[in-house]
């Protein structure tokens, strides 16, 4: 190489590198590990107002669900789908008793939430929130979008036990 080029190659701007994935830019494509459990990332669904997403994740036939929101910390809580059914969204009682466990209404909220990939509401839209917790911390959490309800049940995680291996 010449000293001209040398010289050149001094003041020439190189590309930044890329900045690396956190557990809140994943999308589907990403590959994540949730407390020892390693899980592609097949969905994403986004509320800017609560500064919340809720990443559908897989791992083999096995679909669990990992809600994220930033606070003055950031809560992770990995949940699984259960089977039930509500009639209405005026009825949603604010105690729920299943399985021997009481379940507390503990928020309540609505927002605009955008989706990316395979989710549990294909389509992007308004969505009610119903967060509910026991006495033995257990979660409970139910979603409302377009006429249909998805139930939840599931357990807060710890920040140290989630990680990004591999972001596309």
């Amino acid at each position: 190489m010449s000293l001209f080029k040398r010289i050149q190659n001094l003041f020439v701007k190189h590309e930044p590198p890329a900045p690396e994935k956190s557990i809140l830019t994943v999308g589907p494509g990403d590959v994540v590990e949730v407390s020892f459990v390693t899980y592609q990332v097949t969905g994403k669904s986004t509320n800017a107002s609560r500064n919340a997403t809720m990443l559908t994740l897989q791992d083999g036939t096995t679909i669990r669900y990992l809600y994220i929101e930033e606070r003055e910390k950031t809560i992770f809580q990995l949940y699984s789908v259960i089977d039930g059914r509500l009639d209405s969204v005026d009825e949603v009682p604010t105690t729920i008793e299943m399985d021997d466990v009481t379940y507390h209404l503990e928020e309540q909220y609505n927002g605009r939430v955008q989706v990316v990939g395979k989710a549990p509401f294909h389509t992007s839209g308004e969505q009610y929130i119903w967060q509910f917790q026991s006495d033995g911390r257990e979660l409970l959490r139910i979603e409302w979008q377009d006429g249909r309800f998805m139930l939840y049940e599931g357990e807060a995680v710890l920040p140290a036990d989630v990680q990004v291996l591999r972001g596309t």
